[in-house]
């Protein structure tokens, strides 16, 4: 069951014509956010969610596993046309957790996905780089 404390649901483009895919699923207010952005900028030429798969390998299993990276984008800034992978996370989750005030459990279940995200952001550059384009994390504060 999702939670009801995240706003989740499928987006439905205006601008078909720019939207990669067959839906695009947002998993928070910020992924909606950026959704609009999308569909409405006339610099977004084309743009997918979550259908560009990285492969990474965990730091916790040492195995293979699949991100699925939230957007794909191409843009045009100035005469140049730019790709970029994009993952949209809350600020919070861009840095290290602190251990100051925190419960042993919490901070260990930050730990691991801080660990595990990590590890898909790097994998998400070198995947990026060789494509010729650039993976960028995009947070609140870049959406205001």
């Amino acid at each position: 069951m999702a939670s009801k404390r995240y706003r989740q649901g499928i987006f439905k483009p205006k601008n078909l014509k720019k939207f990669i895919g067959t839906k695009a699923v947002y998993r928070s207010g910020l992924e909606l956010k950026f959704f609009r952005f999308c569909d409405d900028n006339p610099n977004i030429l084309q743009w997918s969610s979550e259908n560009v798969v990285v492969p990474y390998v965990s730091p916790l299993d040492k195995r293979v596993h699949r991100y699925f990276v939230d957007n794909y984008i191409m843009i045009k800034e100035g005469n140049k046309v730019k790709r970029y992978l994009v993952e949209i996370k809350p600020y919070n989750q861009t840095k290290p957790p602190k251990t100051k005030y925190r419960k042993k459990q919490h901070l260990l279940y930050e730990q691991r996905q801080w660990a595990v995200n990590t590890s898909k952001w790097d994998s998400a550059r070198k995947f990026a780089k060789k494509q010729g384009w650039e993976f960028i994390i995009i947070t609140e504060k870049d959406l205001k």
